[in-house]
């Protein structure tokens, strides 16, 4: 075996006065700075002692205001080692190890639910499934093992293992399998109430440098780890994760790690609680001779991270870890748990009465009533909890899935979140929702209504909690760079010259200043802009301007996303929250058939009632009762939450619903194809590499898109030219985009707006720039671009039409979502009203499909 050291980077001296003055801080309340958390981790003597009283304060307050004052709490659990390979090579684990070296590749499905039928008989509660990280993608065994059995990975193992656990014995998962993705979170958070992955450290050294305890492991490069703790905040899932102490970190890296973890908490409001655990050397290991971590520093550690985090992260330090850890001598009369519980934790974690602890196999975890004893010893009460925490419980929409909210309750005390300790688990279905909207519930009318009597607040009732810690939020916005005047004229010059001659060469990286500054132009550089894009959209689509007659069905707005720019999502208790049937929605596209439509337009709110198969009931529904009628539905954010929620693959999603009879789908929920903007859009939306594999996927099976851009709030105009390119690469690939759609940020009732964070809308130069530039730069490659009256408005649609449009989208019926906005341009226009916005143009309008073709002679539809 290799031996591997320790990597001995010594933190920086601690300075009295420094220890003093951070100490001091510390016991005023003052918020810290990692220079400070990093100074106090070196507190040693009285100082240590002092540092713990501060803590254990500071743990007492967050019990009192969480309404269970003394009371530590552990979870009753079963350890479930699904598989023992990983393709990591961590240098201090003995858990993960080499095909050869274990009975089976994988647990079979019955051997975990035999485990955790143990568990339920023992009353446990949990199902912790741990497991190495993607070892199908380092070892043949298990790749075999898997295709063999029908799997495509092992997470989709992972979730088929934890629906026959919720069936079968009743206990809640609580999944670790390492590194997930924002589309894997989506699709395991249906099966577990909990998921949990160690952060460990935020030293990339320790991964990146030979010898380092994470050397080629891949998935514990910090940033990817970290990426992985904020989808798993995008996606809503109440999560652990932890550091590890004493494996080669500074103190100030450790500080760093601490920071980093706070970060994610305030921003997304998901981690339920943080493991401080201590490294304990393991025989059989390149670090088997490197020294356990210091129990002084493991104390301090755990105090500073009490006063980093806060009095309402649940902190928590394994029990079965402790043993021997320091001498009598040096702490007086105190046992181990006695310091920890003074340094401020207030969780032991999972401790089972039936399984070892496969990672830490030779410590096993305390007896639960000697645990019991020594936390009263300590002067608390030991409760057992869930897999998730009762704020998490309690709360139950958006943080628990419905498909495990049965499981979760019938083992929950209702009062205060915890686990019910009478309650023994019992196997209960675990199934989808009825696919079927079966009944309208709620404000159906919002629609119509939004034009009269409007919206009844101006925004939902869990505003201050829904899109995470705002301050966060408006950290993350970009502060735009302005090129010098003379710059700046000189390089819209060039740009007006390229759009003349060769206008999609706007997109290429060698013109890229010049076509920034093109989004900048105004005055006469303007007009001609918009003069050189009309000209060449009369060249390409004559003067016809086209138009749809089309309706909007948003069949749901009850949604939980936590879009910051969104005004139409409601929480489904919320005044104008509402659901329509899949009767309702069909009658309504038979009312749209009557009036001369061609197209029904369905999109909705994420509502977690209706399941992932049901949206190909939806369609059906429209589809039985108007055959001729063109379904124009579900945004790439729906179909992404669908597909995860039916266990299929986006590519098998979509065949289904082509089959149910979806002829396109609209390219929204793309606003601006930049994580580092979403991520201060949105809380919880799908990555931009998810958009766009979407996108594609559905036009390589023949269905085929529009494509948008929402701009002007917290975005720049290198923004758009980059959200342009993105558009452009697919559009080479695929072909698949029927046209573009630029839509200006409605201000109004938008959260992110409210909270002082995004701008009111782009300017009218910059309306007329971003689509006199979209129908330039996509010369050749997307032929129609369309204005929004929704929200331009009539008059702001006519200048824009002027400016390189063909196209006014539809006649819509009915519009809801840029009405809750605070669009104030109405929700419908008739064909006369089209016409009207045409002529003021100087234009002639023309009908067409969807797809920009003629519209067809069709039968007349004989209602029931």
């Amino acid at each position: 075996m290799v031996e591997v050291t320790r990597p001995n980077v010594p933190s920086s001296s601690p300075d009295d006065r420094g220890l003093k003055r951070a100490l001091r801080r510390a016991r005023d309340g003052v918020s810290l700075d990692p220079g400070e958390a990093a100074t106090l981790l070196r507190a040693r003597g009285d100082q240590l002692d002092e540092l713990l009283t501060i803590a254990s304060r500071v743990r007492d307050a967050g019990l009192v205001d969480a309404g269970r004052p003394g009371i530590v709490t552990y979870s009753r659990k079963v350890f479930i080692p699904v598989t023992r390979l990983c393709r990591d090579r961590c240098h201090y684990c003995t858990f993960a190890t080499v095909p050869h070296k274990v009975p089976h590749t994988f647990l079979d499905r019955d051997e975990v639910v035999a485990i955790a039928k143990a568990g339920a008989e023992q009353g446990c509660k949990e199902a912790l499934f741990t497991l190495g990280d993607r070892p199908e993608e380092r070892w043949p065994a298990a790749r075999e093992w898997l295709d063999s059995r029908g799997y495509a990975s092992t997470l989709d193992y992972v979730r088929a293992c934890a629906i026959a656990v919720l069936e079968e014995t009743g206990l809640l998962p609580h999944l670790n399998p390492g590194v997930m993705s924002w589309a894997e979170l989506q699709r395991l958070k249906p099966v577990a109430p909990s998921m949990g992955m160690m952060l460990e450290t935020t030293a990339t050294r320790l991964w990146s440098e030979p010898g380092g305890p994470h050397y080629g492991s891949p998935d514990k490069e910090p940033a990817v780890r970290l990426r992985a703790l904020t989808d798993a905040g995008r996606v809503g899932v109440p999560f652990t994760t932890g550091i590890l102490v004493g494996i080669g970190e500074t103190h100030e890296e450790r500080a760093e790690s601490l920071f980093a973890i706070r970060a994610s908490a305030r921003e997304y409001g998901h981690i339920q609680e943080v493991i401080i655990q201590n490294f304990r050397a393991k025989p059989d290991t390149a670090m088997r001779n490197e020294p356990d971590a210091d129990f002084d520093d493991f104390l301090a550690t755990v105090a500073t991270a009490r006063l980093v985090l806060g009095p309402k992260m649940r902190l928590q330090a394994p029990p079965n870890l402790l043993d021997d850890l320091h001498t009598l001598q040096a702490k007086g009369t105190e046992d181990e748990y006695s310091l920890l519980l003074r340094a401020g934790i207030d969780d032991w974690g999972g401790v089972s009465p039936v399984t070892p602890d496969h990672v830490n196999p030779e410590r096993p975890w305390p007896q639960i009533e000697e645990l019991a004893r020594r936390t009263r010893n300590a002067g608390f009460e030991l409760k057992e909890r869930l897999t998730a925490y009762p704020k998490y419980a309690l709360a139950g929409e958006p943080w628990i899935d419905p498909r495990v909210g049965g499981h979760l309750h019938a083992l929950m005390d209702p009062e205060t979140g915890l686990a019910n300790e009478k309650a023994m688990p019992v196997g209960r279905p675990w199934q989808e929702p009825d696919p079927a909207l079966l009944e309208t519930m709620g404000r159906a009318d919002l629609g119509t209504t939004i034009d009269t009597t409007g919206r009844t607040e101006d925004r939902r009732t869990d505003f201050s909690t829904v899109y995470g810690d705002w301050e966060a939020v408006a950290e993350h916005v970009e502060t735009p760079l302005v090129a010098a005047p003379e710059r700046l004229a000189a390089d819209v010059r060039r740009g007006l010259d390229i759009a003349a001659t060769n206008p999609a060469a706007l997109l290429d990286e060698a013109n890229t200043d010049a076509a920034l500054a093109l989004f900048a132009a105004e005055g006469a550089a303007l007009e001609t802009l918009t003069k050189l894009a009309d000209d060449l959209r009369k060249e390409v689509n004559g003067d016809a301007i086209t138009y749809v007659v089309n309706r909007n069905i948003n069949f749901t707005n009850v949604c939980y996303v936590g879009c910051r720019f969104c005004a139409f999502a409601q929480r489904r208790t919320d005044a104008d929250a509402y659901r329509l049937s899949n009767t309702e929605v069909a009658d309504r596209a038979a009312e749209a058939w009557a009036l001369g439509a061609t197209e029904v337009c369905m999109q909705g709110g994420i509502d977690p009632e209706l399941s992932g198969r049901g949206y190909a009931d939806l369609v059906r529904a429209v589809k039985e009762k108007v055959p001729g009628m063109h379904v124009h539905a579900f945004s790439p954010m729906e179909i992404a939450t669908a597909s995860a929620k039916a266990n299929m693959s986006v590519h098998d999603w979509l065949v289904m619903m082509k089959e149910a009879g979806l002829d396109t789908i609209p390219g929204t929920a793309a606003e601006i194809l930049d994580d580092e903007v979403r991520w201060v859009l949105t809380k919880g939306k799908l990555p931009a590499a998810e958009w766009i594999e979407i996108v594609s996927t559905a036009h390589k099976l023949g269905i085929r898109s529009s494509s948008t851009m929402m701009y002007g709030h917290v975005d720049h105009s290198g923004h758009w030219l980059g959200h342009y390119r993105t558009l452009a690469r697919i559009q080479d690939e695929t072909g698949g985009f029927t046209e573009f759609v630029p839509l200006p940020f409605v201000h109004h009732n938008a959260p992110i707006y409210l909270a002082g964070i995004a701008r009111p809308g782009p300017t009218n130069a910059q309306n007329r720039a971003v689509h006199a530039l979209a129908r330039l730069a996509f010369h050749g490659r997307i032929d129609h671009i369309q204005c929004s009256w929704v929200k331009l408005g009539d008059n702001g649609s006519v200048q824009i039409l002027n400016g390189g449009s063909d196209d006014v989208g539809g006649t819509l019926m009915e519009e809801t979502i840029s009405r809750m906005a605070g669009s104030e341009n109405g929700s419908e226009r008739s064909v006369e009203e089209l016409t009207a916005m045409a002529a003021a143009a100087g234009r002639p309008v023309r009908q067409r499909t969807t797809t920009y073709g003629e519209v067809p002679s069709r039968p007349t539809l004989t209602l029931a």
